[in-house]
């Protein structure tokens, strides 16, 4: 009895239309199989096609880059001329903008510093005239080249007048700073005598009688020795003078700033 096939020739199950042989009505279940099909179709290929699509793409890809750079370094270049104009208009005056701050920052400097250095000029001015107020004044002490005078064997009541004369003639040599013992001798000084004791200001001096002045020392020492001066007049008294030329000579006796009573400075008007 022969069999009827209803595939193709030598056993191989028959197919239609691609798809896998059934058998009895159901599907042939096999997805692995269907799903590596499905990766190798979606992969690409090295076909002839897709080489000639990258390639392009690179070309493209180039060229972008390319015309960017050029873009952007050659900017101005593609720009019109009045764009140009209206740019450099704009450089020119930010640049003088700048140069303005410039010159104000400059003179705001210098004026900074002009009054940085009248104040400190006016400052060491005042510093030095208020020195020399205080040493006219007895409040501050000095010191400098000038002569130490003594005077020994005379008595108070003969040294009053002989110590006045000598102030004086110290004072006409050109003495800045004068002291009798212990006391400054200022302006308002007086020397008298009283019970048989030489007063300065109110105080006792006793003998020997030193009297410090500071000035040209020569000058000092030379005004001592005058003819019919302070030598010569406490010889005649049967008295003695010392006088020693020094670089250095201490005026340190200070006395007490009291506000005069009735006098009043006088205001100065500022040209």
């Amino acid at each position: 009895m022969s069999e009827q096939s209803s595939g193709e020739p030598g056993g191989r199950p028959a197919e239609s239309g691609g798809r896998p042989a059934e058998s009895g009505g159901r599907p042939a279940a096999n997805p692995p199989r269907a799903w590596r099909r499905l990766l190798r179709a979606g992969s690409p290929r090295a076909t002839r096609a897709n080489v000639l699509a990258m390639v392009l793409a690179a070309a493209l890809g180039f060229a972008i880059v390319a015309q960017v750079r050029q873009t952007s370094i050659q900017g101005l270049e593609n720009l019109r001329e009045d764009e140009l104009v209206r740019i450099f208009a704009g450089v020119d005056q930010d640049g003088d903008r700048l140069a303005d701050e410039i010159r104000g920052l400059e003179n705001s400097l210098e004026l900074l510093q002009s009054q940085s250095t009248n104040g400190e000029e006016a400052q060491r001015a005042a510093r030095a005239r208020l020195d020399a107020l205080g040493i006219l004044a007895g409040t501050a002490p000095a010191k400098g080249p000038g002569i130490v005078l003594t005077i020994t064997g005379v008595d108070g009541g003969v040294a009053a007048p002989i110590i006045l004369d000598t102030v004086q003639e110290l004072r006409a040599a050109g003495a800045e700073a004068i002291q009798i013992g212990d006391e400054r001798v200022v302006a308002n000084t007086w020397i008298s005598e009283r019970d048989g004791e030489l007063v300065v200001s109110g105080e006792v001096v006793s003998p020997p009688y030193t009297i410090r002045a500071i000035g040209d020392a020569n000058t000092l020492a030379g005004a001592m020795e005058i003819p019919g001066g302070v030598t010569a007049t406490v010889r005649r008294a049967e008295g003695k003078t010392q006088t020693e030329i020094r670089d250095e000579v201490a005026v340190d006796a200070l006395l007490t700033l009291v506000p005069p009573q009735y006098a009043r400075p006088v205001p100065t008007t500022t040209p």
